[in-house]
C-alpha cells in the first residue's frame, strides 16, 4: 500500500553544526511543539541518535492520545530519524535532513513518510486535512529555529552558563527553559518537591529558609519567577498574605543566599510585574514613575525591595515588570480562548481600559536579552511597545478566531465576582511603554495584537 508524503523546507542562516546542534540539545521538543497543539513529554531516554525513545502526550482536539517514537538513524550533522512505535497513524517516519546551503547557511529539511489507519478509504479525504496541518506546525517550528539560533548566536554573545531558576514550571518558566537548553545553557530548577537525581534540581523552602546553592555548583546567573497565582480565586484576607508572602519570602530567601556564595552569580533577575504601576488611566508609563497605590502595586514594591540586598552586594540585579503575557498554553489568553471560540466574547467592563500584553515569544526574548546585556540593570518593563484598549483587544481576538464578540461583561458583574481581584486585574488601565528594552536595542519579535495572535494561534 502507497504511503503518503510531506515536505517542508526552509533555508536557516546559521551552519548546518550550529543548526544540528540546537535540535540534539534537550528542549529541542518542546521547543518546536506549537502553543497552539502542545504536547507533554512523559518519558524520554537518549537524545536524537539512534535507539533513542520518547512517549508524548497529545491531543486531537479535545482528544488525548499517547505517541511513542524511537529513533532509528543518526548521522551527525546530516540527518535524524524517527519513527513512530504506537500511535495514531499506520505509518510514520520522520526524517530530518541539514543541507549545506550557500556561505555558512543550511537547508532544514523535514520529510514525512505516513499512513493512515484504512489508509484505501480514509486517506484521499483525510490527506488534504492532515497536510494542511503538518504545514502550520512545520511553518512554526522552521521559524522558531531560525529565531532561536537568531537570539542565541547574533548580537553579544556569553560562554554557555549554569542558570538557576525558580518557577521553572509555570507558565513563563516551562517556555524559558527548553529556550535556554537548546541554547547550550545549563538548567538547574529550584523545586518544592523531592528532587530528581539529575544534579539538575535543588529542593527549597522558602518558608523555613531551606536552600544550599552549593549543590548546583558555580552559578552564573539567576532567574527568580515563582509566586503564587494572583488571578486564581478571590483576595481574601488570606489569599492577599499568601500572595505577597510567596514573592517576598522567597525573593529574601534567593537574595540572601546568593550574597553569602564565595563566588555570586553575575546577574539575578527577578520577577515582577506592571501591577507596580496600578489604576493610571490613559496616562503612558514607563520604568521612572512610581509605584500605584493598589494592593498589586504595594505587593509588587515589597516584591522588589525583598531583593535590594543584591545590587548593594555590587551584583547585577533586573526587575521584570510583565505585562499580561499572551500564549494558549496558559494565563489569561487561555481562560478566554474557549468562550470566545464558541462566539461568547464581549468587552471587559467599559472596554477603555489600556491592556499592557506581551507575546510569550518576547517574554522569553526579553528575559535572555537582559541576561546578555551587562548593562541592564533596575526595572525593565516587559511588555509590547503596542499597549490596546480592552475593546481593542477584545475586537482582535475575535477577528483573529473568526468569531462575533457581541456579549460585554458589565463592570458590577466582574466586581460582584471578584471583588478587589476585578477591579484591579480585569478593570484597572495599565499603558506602560518597554523603554528600557528599546534604549538598549531590544528588537520585540511579535509588537502588534493581530500578528502575535495569528502566530500563536496557529492563524498565520
Amino acid at each position: 500500500m502507497d504511503s503518503y508524503f510531506f515536505t517542508r523546507r526552509s533555508s536557516i542562516d546559521f551552519p548546518v553544526e550550529d543548526v544540528f546542534r540546537w535540535h540534539a540539545r534537550p528542549g529541542a521538543i518542546e521547543r518546536l511543539s506549537p502553543p497552539w497543539d502542545p504536547l507533554k513529554v512523559l518519558m524520554r531516554s537518549g537524545g536524537i541518535e539512534k535507539g533513542a525513545e520518547v512517549l508524548l502526550r497529545m491531543k486531537a482536539g479535545p482528544f488525548p492520545f499517547t505517541w511513542h517514537a524511537r529513533h532509528t538513524e543518526f548521522q551527525e550533522n546530516r540527518y535524524f530519524r524517527d519513527e513512530q512505535v504506537r500511535g495514531p497513524f499506520a505509518k510514520w517516519v520522520h526524517t530530518h535532513r541539514f543541507i549545506p546551503h550557500a556561505e555558512n547557511g543550511c537547508i532544514l529539511e523535514d520529510e514525512i513518510e505516513y499512513r493512515l489507519p484504512f489508509h484505501f478509504l480514509s486517506g484521499p479525504l483525510s490527506r488534504p486535512m492532515i497536510e494542511k496541518k503538518l504545514e502550520r506546525i512545520f511553518r512554526y517550528r522552521h521559524r522558531i529555529t531560525g529565531n532561536d539560533l537568531s537570539r542565541h548566536l547574533s548580537g553579544n554573545i556569553k560562554k554557555p552558563m549554569t542558570i538557576l531558576i525558580s518557577g521553572a514550571g509555570g507558565v513563563i518558566g516551562s517556555a524559558l527553559v527548553p529556550f535556554l537548553t537548546t541554547g547550550g545553557h545549563r538548567v538547574v530548577k529550584l523545586v518544592r518537591r523531592p528532587p530528581d537525581n539529575t544534579g539538575n534540581e535543588i529542593f527549597w523552602n522558602p518558608r523555613t529558609g531551606e536552600l544550599d546553592l552549593n549543590r548546583a555548583g558555580p552559578i552564573d546567573a539567576v532567574i527568580h519567577l515563582a509566586g503564587d497565582n494572583i488571578g486564581d480565586g478571590r483576595w481574601t484576607e488570606q489569599k492577599k498574605k499568601i500572595i505577597v508572602e510567596s514573592r517576598t519570602m522567597g525573593t529574601a530567601l534567593i537574595a540572601g543566599k546568593v550574597a553569602a556564595l564565595d563566588k555570586p552569580p553575575e546577574v539575578v533577575i527577578c520577577a515582577s510585574a506592571i501591577g507596580y504601576y496600578g489604576d493610571r488611566g490613559d496616562d503612558i508609563l514607563n520604568e521612572d514613575h512610581d509605584p500605584g497605590s493598589d494592593f498589586i502595586s504595594m505587593v509588587c514594591d515589597q516584591w522588589e525591595h525583598s531583593a535590594c540586598l543584591l545590587p548593594d552586594q555590587g551584583i547585577r540585579t533586573a526587575f521584570l515588570r510583565i505585562g499580561v503575557a499572551l500564549t494558549p498554553t496558559g494565563g489569561a489568553l487561555k481562560r478566554l480562548l474557549l468562550p470566545y471560540k464558541m462566539g461568547l466574547g464581549g468587552r471587559i467592563g467599559s472596554g477603555n481600559q489600556y491592556i499592557s500584553w506581551v507575546d510569550m515569544e518576547d517574554v522569553i526574548g526579553a528575559i535572555h536579552h537582559v541576561l546578555m546585556q551587562d548593562s541592564v540593570s533596575g526595572p525593565v518593563n516587559i511588555v509590547s511597545p503596542n499597549p490596546v484598549t480592552s475593546r481593542t483587544f477584545t475586537r482582535t481576538l475575535g477577528a483573529v478566531l473568526c468569531r462575533p464578540t457581541p456579549f460585554p461583561i458589565p463592570e458590577k458583574a466582574i466586581q460582584l465576582a471578584f471583588g478587589e481581584m476585578g477591579n484591579e486585574i480585569l478593570l484597572s488601565s495599565t499603558r506602560v511603554m518597554p523603554k528600557k528594552l528599546l534604549q538598549t536595542g531590544y528588537r520585540f519579535a511579535h509588537p502588534i495584537l493581530d500578528e502575535a495572535l495569528k502566530q500563536m494561534l496557529g492563524k498565520a
